[in-house]
């Protein structure tokens, strides 16, 4: 059985077609991996939890009655070292957990202006 003449060149250009569009999909169309897609959902959701949870850290600091002592700790603590003692003072714990959370006390302390 003999093939028609337009098959071979055919067959390469639709190869050659499909990886092109393939690499210009993935470098400049946008287009993502199934775990790519994941990594940056889950990333997008810990930011908004983060977001969310910067009003209750702020709240705490308002109603802490050792607010003024806790506030000169922050502030003699040296710039890479605050976020450590805001969580030292508690108000990157929320409710409901046992331990602070370091994202919540960095955008809290972004948040209090110190």
């Amino acid at each position: 059985m003999n093939a028609p003449e337009w098959l071979k060149p055919g067959i390469y250009g639709a190869l050659i077609g499909a990886a092109l569009v393939g690499v210009v999909g993935f470098t400049w169309g946008g287009w993502v991996t199934g775990g790519t897609a994941n990594d940056r959902a889950m990333a997008m959701s810990r930011n908004d939890v983060v977001a969310s949870m910067v009003p209750v850290c702020l709240d705490m600091a308002r109603s802490d009655p050792a607010r003024a002592d806790k506030l000169a700790a922050i502030r003699a603590a040296s710039t890479y070292q605050r976020r450590d003692a805001l969580m030292t003072a508690g108000w990157a714990t929320m409710p409901g957990t046992d331990a602070p959370d370091r994202d919540i006390a960095q955008a809290c302390l972004k948040e209090l202006d110190l």
